[in-house]
């Protein structure tokens, strides 16, 4: 389980002169050469299907979605001028690497064994690899690759706890040790609180915590959101 105490430190240096503006990976292209053939690959890993829709036979574009994944990938008929196979080492993170190549396994995809690096950079080769997962499953360093029919590849990682400043795992342990924290953190700001709900200061104070900031960095964009919202009413 995640411990949000030593999660995140980094971005309470912040420059708060300079304006933020989520710039949230959305989508990666991946070429491909027999665009149904792929459907059924990515459908067949139990990826969510959002989109397939063309123009005539000159263009087509599919979008799946990963279980959990915030962020979606594309393919199609001239979507991308890049050779077929040719996205390699597409990270996909689990929190579990070994359940995870079960599941691959399970439905037919042809999975290498899990490793961790020997030498640094073996995960994007094959020399340097040792077999079986990091000591302790530690965060960050345990592996499983598969490719799609094409040949892109994809790079499974274990990630149990996210480094400093990169935002939350969010497990249902995580969420849970989360939300007590956001009850804690709203109990000591509510006696000297304008009136508000608590919905608002939670909403903001566990985005702000998904985005890195620490629990007093949280706390204090939670107040702001809730006094600024305060502020623009009317009257």
């Amino acid at each position: 389980m995640a411990n949000l105490k030593n999660e995140i430190r980094s971005n309470d240096s912040r420059d708060t002169s300079v304006a933020r503006v989520d710039m949230k990976l959305e989508v990666v292209v991946i070429p491909v050469s027999d665009v149904d053939r792929a459907k059924g690959f990515y459908g067949g890993l139990g990826w969510r299907l959002d989109a397939d829709f063309a123009s005539g036979d000159d263009f087509r574009l599919i979008q799946f979605t990963p279980p959990g994944s915030g962020s979606s990938v594309q393919f199609g008929t001239n979507v991308t001028s890049a050779a077929p196979g040719s996205a390699q080492n597409l990270y996909l993170v689990v929190s579990d690497i070994e359940a995870a190549r079960d599941e691959l396994v399970a439905v037919g995809v042809g999975v290498g064994e899990v490793f961790h690096e020997g030498t640094r950079g073996a995960r994007f080769g094959t020399d340097g690899r040792v077999n079986g997962p990091a000591s302790d499953h530690a965060s960050y360093r345990s592996f499983v690759t598969f490719s799609d029919p094409d040949g892109n590849r994809w790079l499974l990682q274990e990630v149990t706890t996210r480094l400093p400043g990169r935002g939350l795992s969010m497990d249902v342990a995580t969420l849970t040790e989360l939300l007590r924290e956001t009850e804690k953190r709203h109990g000591e700001y509510e006696p000297t609180a304008p009136k508000h709900h608590w919905s608002g200061w939670y909403a903001a104070y566990i985005v702000a915590r998904e985005n890195g900031r620490t629990p007093d960095g949280a706390a204090e964009d939670a107040a702001l959101r809730i006094e600024g919202a305060r502020a623009r009413v009317p009257g």
